[in-house]
């Protein structure tokens, strides 16, 4: 059975019965198990899987089947799906068993997706590399020696070595594009609010936000179109009505484009991803876009603006796994204040301690104002600036990462390089506007290269529009 890269045909396939959905979920099956190695499933939801296969079967020949019949989806392990193991990659969460769906999956359900398993992720999303997962490192398809991506490196990677056609992955920095330029997919962070978050366990609140991770836009957009819009359960949910996507990817308008000079001039960018922009960029320009080079000048505020804020979200967001109210607990503690201590610190990883341990400082008495406050206010002049930039331009251009996927072990070590190379996805986080990394080629060791492309907030319409035209 070959690579399917899009919904459309695996449905042409089912409508000519040349394929069944048992068949193509046991394809998928035997893809995970040959291709263990890469550590990408938690967990494999064999049981719930087979019986969604059977059941959408049987409505496909009936004709009353859902928009998403036939898409074999997996879910990254910080989304609940109820009665199903929900870990967020911690020992923390070992063995929790959600009560209840997220918004997401149940919208995922009511279109007859089939959801074939929880995908391996940094711990509770913290990390670049996916090397802090308590699962163990999830490893590159394209070299099992790298890394994917974080912190959806295991949403990323299954797509990529066609252990399902696609899945979902939440985006906090970046977790969602860095990994799919990593492994050469399609990376969609929709505007915040766009997607309800309910059910998702949170990271960073006013940063966290779905997205899909797939082999074509088509997908992406259809995927958007059903999880987008209003949620009772989730008050941070615009809502706006939510456009027909799929309807408007052949509507391929010239696009003025403002490529930020700073990004592109940063001395920690690769010359390989540089010079592949660059053509990309020589190109729009042959296909009649405008293209401008523009100034930003917040670039160095990116990041520490980013870490403050998003650490201090965190300290408050998991603060409630102490091992009472929930969360793993320690059985030898002789007080409750041992309990508390010692279940958080079996409980949570390294990486998860530092940014509890940093954001809990930035919150407290005597450093609120000096790093929080004004982290809010650096927070408020980027999404100024890039409202400025916005009224004179479609979209801005920018790499995703600085360099190709790097050696398992190389940075893990050094929190510093692993918080900065996140500087070129930080942005459209904290200004709360949609992004996407595209495919870009190969470079001369056969990794994956990739742009980034930003959009006004709820522009996705245009952004996965322009994306189609840009990949033909």
């Amino acid at each position: 059975m070959k690579k399917y890269s899009a919904l459309k045909e695996i449905q042409a396939l089912i409508s000519q019965k040349q394929l069944t959905l048992p068949d193509l979920l046991a394809y998928y099956f035997k893809q995970i198990k040959d291709k263990e190695h890469l550590n990408a499933f938690n967990e494999v939801f064999f049981y719930s899987a087979e019986v969604q296969a059977k059941a959408i079967q049987q409505k496909i020949e009936e004709g009353t089947a859902g928009k998403l019949a036939g898409m074999v989806i997996g879910i990254k392990d910080n989304i609940c799906y109820k009665d199903h193991v929900v870990t967020a990659s911690s020992k923390m969460l070992d063995g929790f068993v959600s009560p209840y769906s997220s918004t997401v999956v149940e919208r995922l359900l009511q279109e007859d997706a089939i959801i074939i398993g929880r995908l391996n992720c940094d711990e509770f999303a913290m990390g670049g590399s996916n090397e802090t997962s308590y699962y163990g490192a999830v490893k590159n398809a394209a070299n099992p020696d790298l890394v994917p991506g974080g912190s959806s490196g295991g949403s990323a990677v299954a797509v990529q070595a066609d252990m399902c056609l696609a899945a979902l992955g939440t985006d906090t920095g970046g977790s969602v594009r860095q990994p799919a330029a990593f492994c050469g997919q399609i990376g969609l962070k929709p505007t915040y609010g766009r997607i309800s978050r309910y059910g998702v366990i949170a990271y960073a609140s006013s940063f966290d936000q779905v997205g899909p991770i797939t082999s074509s836009v088509e997908d992406a957009a259809l995927l958007l179109q059903i999880l987008a819009g209003a949620d009772e359960h989730d008050s941070t949910v615009s809502p706006l009505a939510v456009p027909d996507y799929p309807a408007h990817l052949n509507e391929s308008k010239k696009q003025k484009i403002a490529v930020l000079k700073e990004t592109i001039e940063s001395d920690a960018l690769d010359p390989e991803i540089k010079s592949a922009i660059l053509a990309s960029i020589e190109k729009l320009k042959a296909d009649g876009h405008t293209v401008e080079y523009v100034s930003f000048d917040l670039l160095d505020y990116l990041v520490p603006a980013y870490y403050i804020l998003t650490t201090a979200e965190a300290s408050s967001n998991l603060s409630r796994y102490d091992g009472v109210h929930y969360g793993h607990r320690n059985t030898d503690a002789k007080s409750l204040n041992e309990l508390y201590k010692l279940s958080r610190a079996e409980g949570f990883g390294e990486e998860v301690k530092r940014r509890i341990l940093l954001g809990t400082f930035v919150l407290s008495a005597g450093y609120y104002d000096a790093y929080y406050q004004k982290a809010q206010q650096v927070r408020r002049l980027i999404r100024e600036k890039m409202d400025a930039l916005f009224q004179d331009y479609d979209l801005i251009l920018s790499p995703v990462a600085p360099t190709a996927a790097f050696k398992i072990g190389d940075n893990v070590q050094d929190a510093l390089v692993m918080y900065m190379a996140d500087i070129f996805t930080v942005l459209p986080s904290l200004s709360g506007n949609p992004a996407i990394a595209l495919p870009l080629g190969n470079n001369v060791e056969g990794l994956p290269l990739s742009i980034q492309f930003t959009a006004k907030h709820f522009g996705e319409d245009q952004l996965l529009a322009f994306s189609q035209a840009f990949l033909k």
